[in-house]
């Protein structure tokens, strides 16, 4: 069941109250009779488990594809450079 936070209007009393999202919001204060208002701030969400995140949408194929694209960079430049040309002076 979810928390709620509440502020009364007239004396700023604040309290939090756990209640169903069936029933009803609370209007009026339990210290001072004035009128509530629901207060709404950051929710504590977590997504947990897989499909939430963008590399859970990827199969083998895509990773296998950026290791082979990694594999063919290397291949390419060699692992041994070509030697640098010796200056002549003439």
């Amino acid at each position: 069941m979810p928390t709620y936070a509440y502020a009364c209007t007239a004396c700023e009393h604040r309290f939090d109250a756990v209640q169903s999202f069936s029933e009803d919001s609370l209007t009026i204060c339990p210290e001072c009779g004035g009128a509530l208002r629901k207060q709404y701030g950051a929710v504590g969400v977590t997504f947990n488990g897989s499909g939430f995140y963008r590399t859970d949408s990827r199969g083998d194929a895509g990773a296998k594809a950026g290791t082979s694209a990694s594999s063919k960079a290397d291949s390419s430049t060699g692992s041994n450079p070509a030697p640098a040309k010796a200056a002549t002076s003439s």
